[in-house]
């Protein structure tokens, strides 16, 4: 033991890291027993159709005449959070001559990805936000996202900056997102930002603008969530993970479900709360669903529809019409977590100029 310690206080840090898990990794199966676990993608089986499957007996969804579902409208609470920062960044402007700067990074030809950024940017236009955007070719590598990363960092215009999600998969997501600028990570995703979101006597400085949302329209409609059970569905960096940790900081008790869960339906039908962030149209069926549970669609999912203006047409996870017989509040998609999560970006956006100006 004395040896090795010796040994380990001459090595370079990252070798020790790599030393301490090789020696708990498990001989059989070729090492990879990992004692992190292994690790594999979360792939969702994609249901062969969206039409109604034969409901099971029991339990099964039953109209209640007596229950009528709220539909919680994101796109009108998203106008009065935009109305307010408007309003703050006309007095900012008027004060101090400065108006918040958001930078937003675009790697790739993805469809919904540049979609998003144009909602993001127009909605900058909207409440008097500057705004940029720096786009790169799919085949680019780390560093010259790296090197855009830290161009914004040192300019003082710029308050927040925002990497698109999901890069290319050659690129290295963890080294591009270290790189930003605390100050100015008004995604959320700096590790520094998520570790102090997953400790609760700690506060980070943004929270990622998804997670935010759900929580938004939740406390907005008046959901109880303190003592709660809560499921969520889909356990990404961007959505299913801070929304575990904001819930758990709202007392609720949390279930996450992953592709790899046994029985997802017998857990989700016990939830009051169900946040649906797995990317899988029609995923989530009404005998999925608790009888006046209240229900989060962050899935956005393009459909082919020739027919349509677009080419395509949108749609969440749950499939919406089966849950209205069951559900007490649901949000639609589109037109529901989307608008709120730009709107947080553009309050997150805000808060780091205020940061950076030190207003209150």
């Amino acid at each position: 033991m004395r040896a090795l310690l010796s040994k380990l206080a001459w090595t370079p840090s990252s070798m020790v890291l790599r030393g301490a898990f090789s020696s708990n990794r498990a001989a059989k199966n070729g090492g990879k027993d990992d004692i992190l676990g292994p690790c594999l993608p979360d792939l969702w089986p994609t249901p062969s159709s969206l039409s109604p499957p034969p409901l099971p007996p029991s339990p099964s969804p039953i109209r209640d005449e007596e229950l009528t579902p709220t539909i919680i409208n994101g796109e009108l609470i998203a106008k009065e959070i935009r109305s307010s920062i408007a309003e703050e960044v006309r007095q900012m402007k008027q004060a101090i001559d400065k108006v918040p700067g958001l930078a937003v990074i675009l790697v790739g030809q993805r469809r919904d990805s540049q979609s998003y950024v144009r909602c993001k940017i127009k909605a900058c236009e909207e409440v008097g936000i500057s705004s940029r955007v720096a786009e790169f070719p799919v085949d680019c590598n780390d560093n010259e996202i790296v090197n855009a990363v830290s161009s914004f960092n040192e300019d003082p215009s710029v308050h927040g900056i925002l990497v698109q999600l999901p890069l290319p998969q050659h690129m290295n997501e963890e080294k591009i997102l270290s790189a930003l600028s605390l100050e100015k990570d008004v995604d959320g995703f700096h590790p520094l930002n998520v570790g102090n979101l997953a400790m609760r006597d700690r506060e980070p400085l943004f929270i990622p603008c998804s997670a935010r949302a759900c929580i938004e329209l939740l406390l907005r409609s008046n959901v109880k969530i303190m003592g709660k059970n809560a499921v969520i569905i889909g356990r990404s960096r961007v959505v299913g993970l801070p929304t575990s940790l904001l819930l758990q900081r709202h007392h609720a008790t949390v279930s996450i479900i992953h592709a790899f869960t046994e029985n997802p339906e017998d857990i989700t039908r016990e939830a009051d709360i169900v946040i649906s962030a797995a990317g899988v149209p029609g995923l989530v069926r009404g005998n999925w669903l608790k009888k006046g549970a209240v229900v989060i669609d962050v899935g956005t999912n393009a459909i082919e529809d020739r027919g349509s203006r677009h080419g395509y047409y949108l749609t969440g996870d749950v499939c919406y019409l089966e849950a209205l017989s069951v559900v007490s509040a649901i949000t639609p998609v589109p037109g529901g977590v989307g608008p709120v999560t730009i709107a947080m970006l553009l309050s997150n956006t805000l808060d780091a100029a205020k940061l950076a100006y030190r207003l209150s």
